[in-house]
């Protein structure tokens, strides 16, 4: 009788459409045998897999992330997880770019925190379900400290290997966090509000079941508040090993990062690339570093801090660098940081097809490698 009164009520305060938006039905986000419907962004082939019960789990290795083929606006995230390890971190990202921000592992984006109790508390972070804006993107956070991060107002979560169920709603740029059943984080004026959803890989084993989304109407979004849509890159490199690469000398795997020691030959990919390209390289340089170079199908681009149009665009060293490079009917164009490099004109010595090199000239660290096909 309570439950029909109730419902009669509701009726009343809400127009029968959004009633029914409200209460719509979710759907899976995964189907419990392979990630139909997301992108691997920048892991492993081991780091994500289903049991026979259709639980998902990441092994932490590498750092990275993998993310939805859709964008979403206004939605309602539900799901179930559990660190399998004492101090176990891994996060939940929405309305993230389609790939990862300059020298990070990790997109542009709104970081759902999903920490192990153990990891510990301090004054910057806790481990009950912490909201906070990541590599540029913007919030305005509720029970915040003084800086850009929500942090909630009651610990809620679970240890491990106990499951917590988190609720994650997003609506017109504000974002809730219920914790296993009772809402105790929250943000709003988020930048983006509109993107992928991510599930990182940091490190924990972490388990993940009942994932499902209820899509929520869309409503007048400002074009500068959405993400950063699909623009069909795809990882050259694993995090995990040099699958895909000729082996060389000198050249180690450290987790998201490859690092080219003194002395290092070419590392060259095993696949030849053809056509048009798109191509992104991060890397980091140091004072011993000499010119590192990038050969794409024989061409060979210096990345030479004496070159004017070079060094004017690159960041200090020890600091990370992003070259985006357009190879077009044999033309290339080039940005660094963001900022386009005069003249890149012809790729003497371009061939048809080849590989992709990085040529050090002593320590470099490189990351971020992907590239993409591009229309005639």
């Amino acid at each position: 009788m309570i439950r029909r009164l109730l419902s009669a009520a509701l009726g009343l305060c809400f127009p029968a459409a959004l009633w029914a938006q409200e209460t719509g039905d979710f759907r899976p986000l995964f189907n419990g045998k392979d990630l139909s419907g997301w992108v691997v962004v920048n892991t492993a082939p081991s780091t994500w897999a289903f049991d026979a019960a259709g639980l998902l789990t990441c092994t932490g290795k590498p750092i990275g992330e993998i993310r939805t083929e859709k964008m979403y606006q206004n939605f309602i995230l539900e799901l179930e997880w559990r660190h399998l390890q004492p101090k176990g971190n891994a996060g939940i990202f929405v309305w993230a770019d389609d790939i990862t921000a300059r020298g990070q592992p990790f997109h542009r984006g709104i970081e759902v925190q999903v920490l192990e109790n153990a990891y510990g508390q301090s004054d910057g972070y806790s481990t009950h379900g912490d909201i906070f804006p990541i590599h540029g993107a913007r919030m305005t956070p509720v029970n915040g400290r003084g800086g850009d991060r929500a942090f909630p107002t009651e610990q809620r979560s679970k240890p491990s290997p106990e499951w917590n169920h988190y609720r994650i709603e997003c609506r017109d740029g504000a974002i809730s966090l219920a914790v296993n059943g009772k809402v105790v984080t929250q943000g709003h004026d988020c930048q983006p509000r509109r993107g992928y959803i991510c599930l990182e890989s940091e490190g924990g084993v972490v388990h993940y079941r009942n994932v499902r989304l209820q899509e929520l109407p869309d409503t007048p979004i400002d074009p500068a508040h959405i993400a950063i849509a699909n623009r069909g890159y795809r990882s050259l490199y694993t995090g995990v090993d040099l699958a895909g690469w000729h082996s060389a000398a000198g050249w180690q795997s450290n987790d998201w990062v490859l690092t080219s020691g003194a002395g290092a030959a070419a590392l060259t990919t095993t696949e030849s690339f053809t056509g048009n390209l798109g191509f992104i390289v991060d890397f980091k340089t140091s004072k011993d570093s000499g010119v590192p170079r990038l050969a794409v199908r024989g061409a060979t681009l210096a990345l030479d801090p004496a070159d004017p149009r070079i060094g004017a665009l690159l960041e200090k060293s020890g600091s990370w660098n992003r070259l985006e490079g357009q190879l077009l009917r044999g033309q290339l164009s080039l940005k660094i940081n963001g900022q386009p490099v005069t003249a890149a004109g012809d790729l003497t010595g371009l061939a048809t097809s080849g590989p992709v090199s990085l040529i050090p000239d002593g320590p470099v660290e490189w990351a971020n490698l992907f590239i993409r096909s591009l229309p005639e």
